[in-house]
């Protein structure tokens, strides 16, 4: 575990890192859990917020749903990271790995029968660990990351805070584990459409939403190109580009215009190669 506060120091302000350390002061944190080198929190400040760490990615890869749009980490992350400086929580790794083995198989497979039965996205995941086919289509896909955008604030149009897009790039990564790089292109486009057609609606915490629509795009043109070069020939990936140039959220349009000559050069590379 590489906590210390000078690493701390270097993913947030100084402001911010002094909010965090009054966060800690005031006993703001009101739920933590580790398991392995992820720490999960829940800290209360004008609402409870969700906050998730990880000890072994670099910058501790952190996740807030709090409505900050500042540089850096947010003051509840800043909170969680100084807790485990002080007083690192125990890890439930290895309770988790002694509850499994001790299992009855016949009841744990029940067990993940009814939680994947009633888990899509669960489900979804599943699959692409284990080598199965999708089940859900881009249009699908797309349909589950707008209802998300419409449960976040559901009584006003816009959203305000941050949405945690992280139920769709673990399926994409693992997609891409298996190198099965066009249902993780239909992960990302999926990502793509939605964060587009719905950035209009996006009234605060813009780095948050600009930074998942980078990844996603970034993730899209290198997938959709694995893709191609796999099936030996194009697919429709430059035309969505293409037209997502015109059609799309108009200050996007310049990271659609590199991604479609990023998508270009990489097929012309793929078949020179």
């Amino acid at each position: 575990m590489g906590v210390t506060e000078d690493a701390i120091r270097e993913i947030c302000t100084d402001a911010v890192f002094e909010r965090g350390e009054n966060y800690l002061t005031e006993g703001r944190i009101r739920e933590i859990h580790r398991v392995d080198t992820t720490v999960t929190a829940v800290v209360s400040g004008s609402r409870q917020y969700d906050v998730r760490v990880d000890f072994a990615a670099d910058g501790f890869d952190p996740w807030c749903n709090c409505p900050y749009d500042g540089p850096g980490a947010c003051k509840h992350v800043v909170a969680v990271l100084l807790c485990c400086l002080n007083d690192l929580p125990a890890d439930e790794g290895d309770r988790l790995d002694a509850a499994l083995d001790a299992a009855d198989p016949d009841a744990l497979r029940e067990f993940f029968r009814e939680a994947l039965a009633t888990d899509a996205a669960l489900r979804e995941q599943f699959f692409a660990s284990f080598g199965e086919s999708s089940t859900r289509s881009v249009d699908e896909l797309r349909a589950a990351i707008d209802r998300r955008f419409e449960e976040t604030n559901p009584e006003y149009y816009v959203v305000f805070e941050p949405i945690d897009f992280s139920e769709w790039f673990d399926l994409a990564d693992e997609y891409r584990k298996q190198g099965r790089d066009a249902s993780a292109a239909a992960v990302y486009r999926a990502l793509v459409e939605s964060l587009d057609d719905n950035m209009e609606r996006v009234d605060g915490a813009y780095d948050h939403f600009s930074r998942a629509f980078t990844r996603a795009l970034d993730g899209y043109v290198d997938c959709a190109a694995a893709a191609d070069r796999e099936a030996d020939g194009a697919t429709d990936a430059v035309a969505f580009l293409e037209e997502r140039i015109e059609s799309g959220t108009p200050y996007l349009a310049d990271q659609f215009e590199r991604a479609t000559a990023d998508l270009k050069e990489e097929l012309v590379d793929g078949s020179d190669g």
